[in-house]
Order: C-alpha cells, then structure tokens, then sequence
C-alpha cells in the first residue's frame, strides 16, 4: 500500500490528479450543459433550482479542485490530487462501515469498464470476503438507448453491471439500467451502491446509498454531493491505463480495511 505522499505522487504522474487529459474547454461545455439540465449529463439526477453555470463551476472548484477562474476557458485544467485522496478515503471509511455491520448487501457498477473496472473489482471482491451479498438484479434486461440505435444488455463480471453491446463492455451515461435494477430489487434494499455515471445518479436519486467516481467533466455526481444524494464522489480521470488505478484501489481497499 502506497503513503499517502507516495499516492499523490502517483496520481499526478499518471494524470490521474492535478494536470489531466481532460480539456478546459470540455470541462466548461459540460458545466453549461449541466446548468441547462441537458439529459445527458444529469445522470439520472434532479437538480434543485439555482445551479447555474458560474454555481456548478465554483463547485467543481471546490470538490474537485478545476479552476475556479471563470476567464479560463481553454487549456489545461487539473483535478486537486489531495481532494482525491481525502475523497477516496472518505468512501473506504464508509464502504467499511457497512461491511463492519455484518451481510451487507452491495451493488456496484460502471459506466467506464476500460478504466474503473480495474477499481470496482477488487472492491467487489473485498466486499465479498468480508461476508457481503452482491446483488445482481435485472441481468439480460435491455434496452435501445439513446444515439446508437441498438439494444444493448446488462451484464455483470465478477459482481458489477456494466452495459454489454454485442458481445462488448461499452461506456455509457445513461441511468435507464440502474433504473431497471432498482425496479427489480423486489423490495431487497441494498445497504450501499458503489458505482460511476448514470449507474450512480440514478442510485442517488431513489434513494439508495450511493458513492461514486467521477471525472472533472462530469459534473452531476458532485451536485448530487452537494444535494445529499450521493455521499461521496471522488474526483480522478476515469479513463487512464487501467494498471494505473493499482495504487489507488490498493490505497482505498486499505482505507475500507482500517474501518472494519
């Protein structure tokens, strides 16, 4: 397991935390597109009154350390390595509170099977070996999403969901499937979902206990903080070389350890 200084060196090395691949300019397009309440990146959320631009861009400052200058509007911008840190270790404390109470049950999934499976893997199976259930509703259900035009499946491996596409684990934003998941718990309420995306928006917003990952572009989860829907989101690129998230999940499976 990685010091903590040793972890913050890592993440910034790999673009994890502090100067990430992520643009500026993408980043702004996203917040203003949040503000508009644009469908695509609510992520299955509902937003109060009074997320403005300039409010979801102080935000984004504030968790997940963007630039809070609003007269920057192109070039690098970055994701504060300790706000990560702290983040990460808020939700190993709480992932090890609800395993320390005994059968838990847990859902995990992600929207981004080519970087944050490598996290929610070794999680599931952490949680696994401490006695936990994962649940797996609504597996083979379907659906034609939005802009491709096909049908595409949940799918779960090693415990987490993810969207299949014709033999393929795909990224996605949407919420629908968590949505059908939640339908078919059949009253079963999960006592904790560690997912990403629409996956965890749509988590938070009936209700379940929800932490999550997001990206500097993805603003809604850290609304959904804000608003109490989701309890923590940690701030990372979502999309490095999977291998580079060792450190991290080691450093965050320790943080779940120490609180069991």
């Amino acid at each position: 397991m990685p010091t903590r200084a040793e972890l913050r060196d890592h993440l910034v090395r790999t673009r994890i935390a502090g100067d990430v691949a992520t643009s500026r300019e993408n980043n702004l397009d996203h917040y203003r597109s949040l503000a508009n309440r644009d469908p695509y990146h609510l992520f299955g959320l509902t937003l109060s009154d009074g997320w403005s631009y300039r409010d979801v861009l102080a935000l984004m400052a504030k968790s997940a350390g963007v630039v809070a200058d609003p007269e920057h509007r192109s070039g690098q911008d970055t994701i504060d390595p300790d706000r990560t840190i702290d983040a990460i270790e808020a939700m190993g404390e709480r992932i090890g509170q609800v395993l320390a109470g005994g059968r838990a049950r847990l859902m995990f999934a992600t929207g981004h099977p080519t970087g944050l499976l490598a996290i929610h893997l070794p999680l599931a199976r952490l949680a696994v070996q401490h006695g936990a259930t994962l649940l797996t509703p609504a597996e083979g259900w379907s659906y034609v999403g939005h802009g491709f035009g096909r049908r595409r499946r949940i799918r779960y491996f090693g415990g987490v969901a993810m969207l299949d596409d014709r033999g393929g684990f795909v990224h996605t934003h949407d919420a629908d499937p968590m949505r059908a998941m939640i339908a078919e718990l059949d009253g079963v309420r999960p006592d904790l979902v560690v997912a990403d995306h629409g996956w965890a928006g749509a988590a938070g917003e009936a209700g379940l206990p929800t932490v999550g990952f997001a990206d500097s572009n993805d603003p809604a989860l850290f609304v959904g903080e804000a608003e109490g829907k989701i309890a923590v989101t940690v701030p990372l690129d979502d999309n490095v070389l999977p291998r580079y998230y060792d450190p991290l999940t080691a450093y965050l499976v320790s943080r779940v350890t120490r609180a069991l």
